[in-house]
């Protein structure tokens, strides 16, 4: 028998809380395209960041994608965590992840056409990515024969979480090593920390409607997720705010003014 919800109350709150965060994910996007678009520089945007970042976002699609969508994949999970458990993905996290992979996508086309100084992918971020991507082929052609796809995708879910522990420490280092923020989009992490404990709080909706704890261990990788997104975001608000506060004259970038035109009158 497959699972269902017990209570319509926690079911639309569930919905509620996973579109907002959706939306609070989907539009913590912005404001870093938008910064680097009125400044024509991606100058202060650690670029090893940014290939990380779509290395995740690439395996995280294809996990939610895959289970959201495939039935056979959804009669592997259910054989090994029990038909009466629900399935760990939303809507709103496969509407998510191919949002994300398009703008992530956008920010690193933004990177060939804007002023970026001296600023390089590294070495070592392209040994990892290429690492990973070669490690995610291999298990793919280990699990073809034996038609194991909910193990492989766990593997991309995994990669995920891997990829979100590491992507934003190059960023970090980055603003350590300048004492500055500016031309990284504090508006992004704001809302990227609201859509992780938004997140967090629809998979204990979900906990307490079914009297489980399964949904947080069966999708390890949104748990670990949310809280590795609420940390690293802490951290950043922290730099920006107490550690390297931007002066009043050197630029509010993510939440801009329009400039006024004042003409001066002479009097006849």
């Amino acid at each position: 028998m497959s699972s269902s919800w017990n209570s319509v109350g926690l079911e639309v709150l569930y919905q509620v809380l996973g579109w907002v965060a959706f939306f609070a994910w989907s539009f913590s996007f912005y404001p870093q395209v938008l910064l680097n678009y009125r400044r024509k520089s991606v100058v202060g945007l650690n670029f090893d960041f940014l290939v990380l970042n779509l290395t995740k976002h690439s395996s995280y699609l294809i996990y939610n994608a895959s289970l959201f969508f495939s039935p056979f994949i959804q009669r592997q999970y259910h054989d090994k965590y029990g038909d009466k458990e629900m399935i760990p993905v939303a809507a709103n996290d496969v509407a998510f992840s191919l949002h994300a992979v398009a703008l992530t996508t956008f920010t690193v086309f933004q990177v060939f056409i804007y002023e970026r100084g001296m600023q390089k992918v590294s070495k070592v971020c392209i040994s990892i990515t290429a690492i990973v991507w070669t490690a995610a082929i291999v298990c793919l052609i280990i699990a073809w024969p034996k038609s194991d796809w909910l193990w492989l995708i766990d593997v991309f879910n995994s990669i995920q979480v891997g990829m979100t522990a590491i992507k934003y420490i190059p960023q970090a280092i980055m603003n350590f090593r300048r004492k500055s923020t500016i031309g990284w989009s504090i508006g992004n992490i704001l809302l990227d920390l609201t859509g992780g404990v938004l997140n967090f709080g629809q998979m204990g909706v979900q906990s307490i409607d079914q009297h489980t704890l399964v949904n947080f261990y069966g999708n390890i990788g949104k748990t670990l997720l949310s809280l590795e997104t609420v940390f690293f975001d802490v951290l950043f608000i922290i730099q920006h705010y107490v550690l390297y506060p931007v002066k009043k004259d050197e630029y509010a970038d993510d939440f801009p003014v329009l400039p006024i035109e004042v003409k001066h009158v002479t009097a006849q």
